[in-house]
């Protein structure tokens, strides 16, 4: 019974010790000059004249994405990554991985003519949250504008998937 007890324990610490390096942060890797983030923010800026949905996949196409990438219209109220509902858009579109713990999650809007873009650019920085992903959290927030088309991003830095 006392050996039971002691295997019993040690399986459990065993099981613990696997559940928090499944939640690790995986290995230090080195700052670059360009970010993931600033990379795809270029990508937005230079294509920026494309629809939502063409202009999230080009984004997508950049070779430093390495998943199976998604993306899907949204609506205002809520959305991935934010604390409180979004609203003040006339369309979106989200983009990511399709099914993952990888902390990356991205928009395009698109703002009705006149809308204040600063303010709504405010917003979401203030309602995101870069640690809405479990086991994961989110290195950088990127956004940029072109007119009325909104571009945001959270994501890691670099994105160096494990072999």
């Amino acid at each position: 019974m006392k050996n039971l007890k002691k295997m019993i324990t040690l399986l459990l610490a065993a099981a613990m010790m696997l559940a928090l390096a499944s939640c690790g942060g995986g290995k230090d890797k080195p700052d670059t000059d360009a970010t993931l983030g600033q990379s795809l923010k270029a990508v937005f800026e230079a294509n920026a004249d494309q629809d939502m949905e063409t202009l999230a996949n080009t984004i997508l196409s950049d070779k430093q994405i390495e998943f199976a990438p998604a993306v899907m219209p949204v609506e205002p109220g809520f959305l991935m990554g934010f604390d409180n509902d979004i609203n003040g858009f006339a369309s979106g579109v989200s983009f990511g991985p399709m099914i993952s713990t990888i902390p990356f999650i991205g928009y395009i809007f698109e703002l009705d003519e006149g809308a204040d873009v600063d303010a709504f650019v405010a917003e979401l920085e203030a309602n995101a949250n870069l640690r809405w992903n479990v086991c994961t959290e989110a290195e950088e927030m990127v956004t940029a504008t072109e007119g009325n088309t909104v571009f945001f991003l959270m994501c890691p830095k670099t994105l160096e998937m494990e072999e």
